[in-house]
Protein backbone atom coordinates (compact mmCIF):
# COMPACT_ATOMS: atom_id res chain seq x y z
CA UNK A 1 0.00 0.00 0.00
CA UNK A 2 0.92 3.70 -0.63
CA UNK A 3 3.20 5.76 2.19
CA UNK A 4 0.75 7.72 3.53
CA UNK A 5 -0.92 6.14 5.93
CA UNK A 6 -3.10 3.79 4.12
CA UNK A 7 -4.39 6.12 1.54
CA UNK A 8 -4.52 4.41 -1.95
CA UNK A 9 -2.91 6.61 -4.43
CA UNK A 10 -4.91 6.38 -7.78
CA UNK A 11 -3.07 7.22 -11.21
CA UNK A 12 -6.05 7.63 -13.78
CA UNK A 13 -5.55 7.81 -17.73
CA UNK A 14 -7.80 10.62 -18.38
CA UNK A 15 -7.06 10.14 -22.28
CA UNK A 16 -7.40 7.15 -22.92
CA UNK A 17 -10.82 4.67 -24.35
CA UNK A 18 -12.49 5.30 -26.96
CA UNK A 19 -14.51 8.30 -24.86
CA UNK A 20 -11.11 9.83 -23.49
CA UNK A 21 -11.57 12.68 -21.10
CA UNK A 22 -14.98 13.65 -21.03
CA UNK A 23 -16.13 10.02 -19.68
CA UNK A 24 -12.91 9.07 -18.13
CA UNK A 25 -12.79 12.40 -16.20
CA UNK A 26 -16.30 12.36 -14.63
CA UNK A 27 -15.99 8.93 -13.72
CA UNK A 28 -12.39 9.66 -11.37
CA UNK A 29 -14.38 11.89 -9.98
CA UNK A 30 -17.15 10.38 -9.24
CA UNK A 31 -14.81 8.02 -7.23
CA UNK A 32 -12.87 10.75 -5.70
CA UNK A 33 -15.96 12.49 -3.75
CA UNK A 34 -17.06 8.95 -2.54
CA UNK A 35 -13.62 8.10 -1.08
CA UNK A 36 -11.80 11.55 -0.03
CA UNK A 37 -9.24 9.90 2.11
CA UNK A 38 -7.69 8.73 -1.02
CA UNK A 39 -5.99 10.43 -3.66
CA UNK A 40 -6.79 10.35 -7.15
CA UNK A 41 -4.42 12.02 -9.87
CA UNK A 42 -5.53 12.90 -13.21
CA UNK A 43 -3.10 12.33 -16.36
CA UNK A 44 -4.10 14.03 -18.80
CA UNK A 45 -4.14 17.33 -20.93
CA UNK A 46 -4.35 19.62 -18.37
CA UNK A 47 -6.34 22.21 -19.86
CA UNK A 48 -8.86 19.81 -21.37
CA UNK A 49 -9.19 17.95 -18.30
CA UNK A 50 -9.56 21.31 -16.37
CA UNK A 51 -12.65 22.47 -18.70
CA UNK A 52 -14.21 19.02 -18.13
CA UNK A 53 -13.83 19.25 -14.46
CA UNK A 54 -15.50 22.95 -14.41
CA UNK A 55 -14.53 24.19 -11.30
CA UNK A 56 -12.41 23.58 -8.85
CA UNK A 57 -10.91 20.45 -8.37
CA UNK A 58 -12.05 18.25 -4.80
CA UNK A 59 -8.94 18.79 -2.16
CA UNK A 60 -8.31 14.83 -3.13
CA UNK A 61 -8.00 15.26 -6.54
CA UNK A 62 -4.37 16.67 -8.68
CA UNK A 63 -3.52 16.67 -13.03
CA UNK A 64 -0.41 15.59 -13.76
CA UNK A 65 0.20 16.88 -17.25
CA UNK A 66 0.30 13.99 -19.97
CA UNK A 67 -1.44 15.13 -22.83
CA UNK A 68 -0.25 12.48 -25.43
CA UNK A 69 -2.25 9.39 -26.62
CA UNK A 70 -1.77 5.89 -27.58
CA UNK A 71 -3.88 5.11 -30.63
CA UNK A 72 -4.94 1.56 -31.54
CA UNK A 73 -2.72 1.38 -34.82
CA UNK A 74 0.72 2.07 -32.81
CA UNK A 75 2.75 -0.56 -31.38
CA UNK A 76 2.32 -1.00 -28.07
CA UNK A 77 5.64 -1.80 -26.95
CA UNK A 78 7.32 0.85 -29.37
CA UNK A 79 4.59 3.48 -28.07
CA UNK A 80 5.40 2.81 -24.61
CA UNK A 81 9.21 2.97 -24.89
CA UNK A 82 9.51 6.42 -27.27
CA UNK A 83 5.83 8.29 -26.47
CA UNK A 84 7.03 9.42 -22.97
CA UNK A 85 4.40 12.35 -23.11
CA UNK A 86 1.95 9.99 -23.52
CA UNK A 87 -1.17 9.54 -20.35
CA UNK A 88 -0.53 5.99 -19.68
CA UNK A 89 2.97 6.15 -20.04
CA UNK A 90 3.10 9.14 -17.13
CA UNK A 91 0.53 7.31 -15.15
CA UNK A 92 2.85 4.12 -14.89
CA UNK A 93 5.69 5.97 -14.27
CA UNK A 94 4.09 7.38 -11.38
CA UNK A 95 3.59 3.81 -10.36
CA UNK A 96 6.82 2.83 -10.89
CA UNK A 97 8.51 6.30 -8.62
CA UNK A 98 6.32 5.52 -6.08
CA UNK A 99 3.84 8.61 -6.49
CA UNK A 100 0.95 5.91 -7.15
CA UNK A 101 -0.17 3.16 -5.69
CA UNK A 102 -2.43 1.82 -9.29
CA UNK A 103 -2.65 2.98 -12.53
CA UNK A 104 -6.23 2.69 -14.27
CA UNK A 105 -6.42 2.87 -17.63
CA UNK A 106 -9.23 2.30 -20.48
CA UNK A 107 -6.49 3.31 -23.47
CA UNK A 108 -4.86 0.19 -25.48
CA UNK A 109 -4.94 -2.96 -24.14
CA UNK A 110 -1.39 -3.89 -25.28
CA UNK A 111 0.17 -0.60 -24.42
CA UNK A 112 -1.44 -1.16 -20.79
CA UNK A 113 0.63 -4.53 -19.99
CA UNK A 114 3.61 -2.90 -22.09
CA UNK A 115 3.52 -0.05 -19.76
CA UNK A 116 3.15 -2.59 -16.47
CA UNK A 117 5.97 -5.03 -17.88
CA UNK A 118 8.81 -1.98 -19.21
CA UNK A 119 7.47 0.87 -17.16
CA UNK A 120 6.33 -0.34 -13.39
CA UNK A 121 8.71 -3.82 -13.78
CA UNK A 122 7.85 -7.53 -13.15
CA UNK A 123 7.64 -8.95 -9.90
CA UNK A 124 10.70 -10.92 -9.13
CA UNK A 125 10.50 -14.79 -10.19
CA UNK A 126 7.56 -13.58 -12.35
CA UNK A 127 8.33 -15.36 -15.79
CA UNK A 128 4.53 -13.10 -17.97
CA UNK A 129 1.91 -11.15 -16.06
CA UNK A 130 -1.72 -11.97 -17.11
CA UNK A 131 -4.65 -10.32 -17.52
CA UNK A 132 -7.59 -11.27 -14.94
CA UNK A 133 -10.90 -10.38 -15.31
CA UNK A 134 -14.13 -12.01 -13.50
CA UNK A 135 -17.25 -13.39 -14.74
CA UNK A 136 -20.57 -12.15 -14.23
CA UNK A 137 -22.93 -15.15 -15.18
CA UNK A 138 -23.85 -16.39 -11.66
CA UNK A 139 -23.82 -14.53 -8.04
CA UNK A 140 -20.45 -16.43 -6.88
CA UNK A 141 -17.15 -14.36 -8.49
CA UNK A 142 -15.54 -16.28 -10.84
CA UNK A 143 -12.08 -15.18 -11.90
CA UNK A 144 -10.59 -15.84 -15.37
CA UNK A 145 -6.98 -15.42 -16.47
CA UNK A 146 -5.16 -14.86 -19.12
CA UNK A 147 -7.56 -12.79 -21.11
CA UNK A 148 -4.71 -11.08 -22.94
CA UNK A 149 -1.47 -10.71 -21.85
CA UNK A 150 0.13 -14.22 -23.58
CA UNK A 151 -1.18 -15.88 -26.52
CA UNK A 152 1.62 -18.64 -26.33
CA UNK A 153 1.81 -19.64 -22.66
CA UNK A 154 3.58 -22.38 -21.58
CA UNK A 155 2.73 -24.77 -18.45
CA UNK A 156 4.59 -22.84 -16.13
CA UNK A 157 3.01 -19.59 -17.02
CA UNK A 158 -0.15 -21.04 -16.08
CA UNK A 159 1.12 -22.62 -12.93
CA UNK A 160 1.81 -19.19 -11.40
CA UNK A 161 -1.28 -17.76 -12.91
CA UNK A 162 -3.00 -20.44 -11.15
CA UNK A 163 -1.32 -18.85 -8.02
CA UNK A 164 -1.72 -15.47 -9.00
CA UNK A 165 -5.11 -15.94 -9.59
CA UNK A 166 -6.39 -17.56 -6.30
CA UNK A 167 -4.16 -14.65 -4.08
CA UNK A 168 -7.04 -12.04 -6.33
CA UNK A 169 -9.48 -14.14 -5.76
CA UNK A 170 -9.20 -14.84 -2.27
CA UNK A 171 -8.28 -11.45 -0.94
CA UNK A 172 -10.22 -9.35 -3.74
CA UNK A 173 -13.02 -11.55 -4.52
CA UNK A 174 -13.42 -12.64 -0.92
CA UNK A 175 -13.63 -16.22 -2.01
CA UNK A 176 -12.42 -18.62 0.90
CA UNK A 177 -9.80 -21.56 -0.47
CA UNK A 178 -10.93 -20.76 -4.05
CA UNK A 179 -11.25 -24.08 -6.24
CA UNK A 180 -8.40 -23.65 -9.11
CA UNK A 181 -9.07 -25.52 -12.47
CA UNK A 182 -8.03 -25.13 -16.04
CA UNK A 183 -9.65 -24.75 -18.83
CA UNK A 184 -9.62 -27.60 -21.98
CA UNK A 185 -11.68 -29.43 -24.20
CA UNK A 186 -12.61 -32.38 -21.48
CA UNK A 187 -12.86 -32.31 -17.84
CA UNK A 188 -11.17 -35.51 -17.44
CA UNK A 189 -8.12 -35.02 -16.50
CA UNK A 190 -5.50 -35.81 -19.48
CA UNK A 191 -7.88 -34.13 -21.98
CA UNK A 192 -6.02 -30.86 -23.88
CA UNK A 193 -2.86 -30.78 -25.34
CA UNK A 194 0.39 -31.45 -24.00
CA UNK A 195 0.64 -27.86 -22.39
CA UNK A 196 -2.42 -28.59 -20.57
CA UNK A 197 -1.28 -31.86 -19.25
CA UNK A 198 1.79 -30.93 -18.25
CA UNK A 199 0.03 -27.87 -16.22
CA UNK A 200 -1.80 -30.14 -14.50
CA UNK A 201 1.38 -31.91 -13.15
CA UNK A 202 2.33 -29.26 -11.87
CA UNK A 203 -0.85 -28.11 -10.09
CA UNK A 204 -1.58 -31.72 -8.70
CA UNK A 205 1.61 -31.13 -6.66
CA UNK A 206 1.18 -27.61 -5.58
CA UNK A 207 -0.58 -26.43 -2.20
CA UNK A 208 -3.17 -24.99 -4.07
CA UNK A 209 -7.14 -25.89 -3.73
CA UNK A 210 -6.65 -27.25 -7.67
CA UNK A 211 -9.70 -29.61 -9.03
CA UNK A 212 -8.75 -30.52 -12.59
CA UNK A 213 -10.26 -29.61 -15.69
CA UNK A 214 -13.07 -27.76 -16.65
CA UNK A 215 -15.09 -26.81 -20.20
CA UNK A 216 -16.66 -23.57 -21.57
CA UNK A 217 -19.67 -24.85 -20.39
CA UNK A 218 -18.65 -24.71 -17.17
CA UNK A 219 -17.63 -21.06 -17.16
CA UNK A 220 -21.55 -20.33 -16.31
CA UNK A 221 -21.72 -23.00 -13.62
CA UNK A 222 -20.20 -23.23 -9.95
CA UNK A 223 -17.61 -25.96 -10.86
CA UNK A 224 -14.53 -23.47 -10.31
CA UNK A 225 -13.74 -20.09 -8.24
CA UNK A 226 -10.63 -19.34 -10.92
CA UNK A 227 -10.03 -20.92 -14.37
CA UNK A 228 -6.63 -20.46 -16.27
CA UNK A 229 -6.45 -20.70 -20.14
CA UNK A 230 -3.94 -18.79 -22.25
CA UNK A 231 -4.79 -15.30 -23.67
CA UNK A 232 -5.88 -16.44 -26.59
CA UNK A 233 -8.82 -18.74 -25.27
CA UNK A 234 -9.61 -16.08 -22.61
CA UNK A 235 -9.76 -13.48 -25.03
CA UNK A 236 -12.19 -15.51 -27.21
CA UNK A 237 -14.10 -16.86 -24.15
CA UNK A 238 -14.41 -13.33 -22.28
CA UNK A 239 -16.02 -12.00 -25.53
CA UNK A 240 -18.21 -14.74 -26.39
CA UNK A 241 -19.85 -14.11 -23.24
CA UNK A 242 -20.38 -10.50 -23.53
CA UNK A 243 -21.53 -10.79 -26.98
CA UNK A 244 -24.44 -13.21 -26.02
CA UNK A 245 -25.34 -12.03 -22.95
CA UNK A 246 -26.27 -8.39 -24.48
CA UNK A 247 -27.49 -10.66 -27.77
CA UNK A 248 -29.71 -12.03 -24.94
CA UNK A 249 -31.08 -8.94 -23.49
CA UNK A 250 -31.71 -7.26 -27.42
CA UNK A 251 -33.96 -10.28 -28.15
CA UNK A 252 -36.05 -9.98 -24.66
CA UNK A 253 -36.25 -6.21 -25.33
CA UNK A 254 -37.59 -7.27 -28.79
CA UNK A 255 -40.15 -9.78 -27.73
CA UNK A 256 -41.19 -7.35 -24.56
CA UNK A 257 -41.87 -4.61 -27.70
CA UNK A 258 -44.51 -6.94 -29.50
CA UNK A 259 -47.51 -6.16 -29.78
CA UNK A 260 -50.44 -7.01 -28.24
CA UNK A 261 -48.99 -8.65 -24.71
CA UNK A 262 -45.09 -7.61 -25.10
CA UNK A 263 -45.38 -4.60 -23.05
CA UNK A 264 -48.14 -6.44 -20.39
CA UNK A 265 -45.38 -9.19 -19.81
CA UNK A 266 -42.65 -6.60 -19.47
CA UNK A 267 -44.76 -4.83 -16.54
CA UNK A 268 -45.34 -7.57 -15.04
CA UNK A 269 -41.59 -9.38 -15.44
CA UNK A 270 -40.56 -5.90 -14.48
CA UNK A 271 -38.61 -7.28 -10.81
CA UNK A 272 -37.05 -10.22 -12.57
CA UNK A 273 -35.71 -8.41 -15.44
CA UNK A 274 -34.38 -5.38 -13.39
CA UNK A 275 -32.47 -8.68 -10.92
CA UNK A 276 -31.35 -10.25 -14.44
CA UNK A 277 -29.88 -6.92 -15.75
CA UNK A 278 -28.15 -6.19 -12.35
CA UNK A 279 -26.62 -9.75 -12.61
CA UNK A 280 -25.04 -9.28 -16.03
CA UNK A 281 -24.21 -5.57 -15.57
CA UNK A 282 -20.69 -6.36 -16.90
CA UNK A 283 -19.82 -2.75 -15.92
CA UNK A 284 -19.75 -2.84 -12.31
CA UNK A 285 -16.49 -5.58 -12.75
CA UNK A 286 -14.71 -2.06 -13.14
CA UNK A 287 -11.24 -3.40 -14.84
CA UNK A 288 -9.39 -6.18 -15.63
CA UNK A 289 -6.21 -6.43 -13.76
CA UNK A 290 -2.95 -6.73 -15.04
CA UNK A 291 -1.27 -9.87 -12.18
CA UNK A 292 2.62 -10.30 -11.65
CA UNK A 293 3.92 -6.64 -12.00
CA UNK A 294 5.26 -4.73 -9.10
CA UNK A 295 1.72 -2.21 -8.50
CA UNK A 296 -1.49 -2.74 -9.73
CA UNK A 297 -2.48 -1.74 -13.18
CA UNK A 298 -5.86 -2.10 -13.71
CA UNK A 299 -7.04 -2.20 -17.46
CA UNK A 300 -10.72 -0.95 -17.81
CA UNK A 301 -12.98 -1.79 -21.10
CA UNK A 302 -11.84 0.49 -24.11
CA UNK A 303 -15.98 1.76 -24.38
CA UNK A 304 -16.25 2.57 -20.77
CA UNK A 305 -18.20 5.35 -19.81
CA UNK A 306 -18.38 7.32 -16.61
CA UNK A 307 -19.88 4.53 -14.73
CA UNK A 308 -17.66 1.81 -15.76
CA UNK A 309 -14.55 4.19 -14.76
CA UNK A 310 -15.71 4.90 -11.29
CA UNK A 311 -15.99 0.75 -11.33
CA UNK A 312 -12.84 0.67 -12.20
CA UNK A 313 -11.05 2.59 -9.57
CA UNK A 314 -12.66 1.13 -7.14
CA UNK A 315 -11.49 -2.22 -8.44
CA UNK A 316 -7.96 -1.39 -8.51
CA UNK A 317 -8.42 0.24 -4.88
CA UNK A 318 -9.43 -2.78 -3.57
CA UNK A 319 -6.39 -4.43 -5.05
CA UNK A 320 -3.87 -1.93 -3.60
CA UNK A 321 -5.86 -2.29 0.57
CA UNK A 322 -6.15 -6.05 -0.04
CA UNK A 323 -1.96 -5.85 -1.11
CA UNK A 324 -2.27 -8.39 -4.02
CA UNK A 325 0.96 -7.08 -5.11
CA UNK A 326 2.80 -8.08 -1.77
CA UNK A 327 0.81 -11.14 -1.85
CA UNK A 328 1.84 -12.43 -5.29
CA UNK A 329 5.06 -11.37 -4.25
CA UNK A 330 5.37 -13.75 -1.51
CA UNK A 331 3.25 -16.45 -2.93
CA UNK A 332 6.04 -16.70 -5.90
CA UNK A 333 9.09 -16.64 -3.88
CA UNK A 334 7.69 -19.44 -1.62
CA UNK A 335 6.78 -21.59 -4.99
CA UNK A 336 9.42 -20.98 -7.48
CA UNK A 337 9.00 -22.57 -10.96
CA UNK A 338 11.48 -23.14 -13.77
CA UNK A 339 11.38 -20.91 -16.54
CA UNK A 340 10.67 -22.65 -20.52
CA UNK A 341 14.08 -23.25 -21.26
CA UNK A 342 14.97 -25.35 -17.74
CA UNK A 343 16.81 -22.35 -16.33
CA UNK A 344 15.87 -20.86 -12.86
CA UNK A 345 13.82 -17.46 -13.49
CA UNK A 346 15.88 -14.26 -12.55
CA UNK A 347 15.37 -11.14 -11.42
CA UNK A 348 12.20 -9.20 -13.24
Amino acid sequence: MSASGGTVRLALDAMGGDHGPTEVVPGGLRWARENPNDHLTLVGDEPVIRAIAGGELPANVSIVHGPGVITMEENPAIAVRERKDASMVVAAAMVRDKLADAVVTAGHTGAGMAAGVLIIGRIKGVIRPAIAVQFLLREKPLLLLDVGANPDSTPENLYQYAHMGQIFSEHVLGVVNPRVALLSIGEEKGKGDMRIQRATELLDQSTLNFTGNVEGRHLAADEADVVVCDAVLGNVAIKLVEGVTTTITDLFRAEFRRLPFGPIAALLMRGSIARIRAQLDYERIGAAILLGVQGTVAITHGRARQRMVYFACATAARAVRERVTEQITSSIAENPIAAPDGLPVGPA
